[in-house]
């Protein structure tokens, strides 16, 4: 992604990333947090969040990660911001990405707790079995299976995730599929 199409994707003031990536040990909090963050965001959009999963390397027991939590959301229809965005904010979250190019994707920061939501649209991108919403979430039968596996130690763990990732393909971000 270039800087032009970075700044047209932010939302609000784009501010450089110049701290260290931290990786630190799973934390059991995690699932709690994500909890906590998941009755948040049904509690603000109702029947309107058809589905919300805690995603990413914080919802693996036993792998190192980033320490934030990355949650999937997905709703009829990602595009229609004034569906959704509103009740979100309300509840303290800050749309932060808008990438009509991917997936109509948005991403939204949170109010407490260092989290990622990321929307996507049910059925587009966002839902279908070989999108990348689906490769994220936690339990599903597309995911890698190093990323499904919570029986290996964690050192393993990790290393077959990093080698099991290499071999998957990622859409390019300007496609639609």
């Amino acid at each position: 992604m270039t800087q032009e199409q970075l700044r047209q994707a932010t939302v609000g003031e784009l501010k450089p990333f110049e701290s260290p990536i931290t990786l630190v040990k799973y934390d059991p909090v995690w699932p709690e947090n994500f909890a906590r963050k998941a009755k948040r965001i049904k509690t603000a959009l109702g029947e309107r969040a058809l589905r919300v999963e805690h995603v990413g390397s914080t919802s693996v027991p036993g792998l190192l990660a980033k320490p934030i939590i990355d949650i999937l959301l997905i709703v009829s229809d990602s595009a229609d911001e004034p569906s959704y965005v509103p009740a979100l904010e309300a509840a303290g979250y800050v749309l932060r990405i808008r990438e009509p190019d991917w997936h109509q994707h948005r991403l939204f920061k949170g109010p407490d707790t260092n989290i990622n939501l990321h929307v996507f649209t049910q059925g587009v991108g966002g839902d279908s079995e070989n999108s990348v919403a689906s490769r994220l979430a936690a339990d599903q039968p597309g995911r890698p299976r190093a990323l499904r596996s919570h029986q290996t130690r964690p050192c393993e763990q990790e290393m077959e995730v990093r080698a099991e990732l290499r071999r998957c393909k990622v859409p390019n971000r300007k496609s639609n599929t």
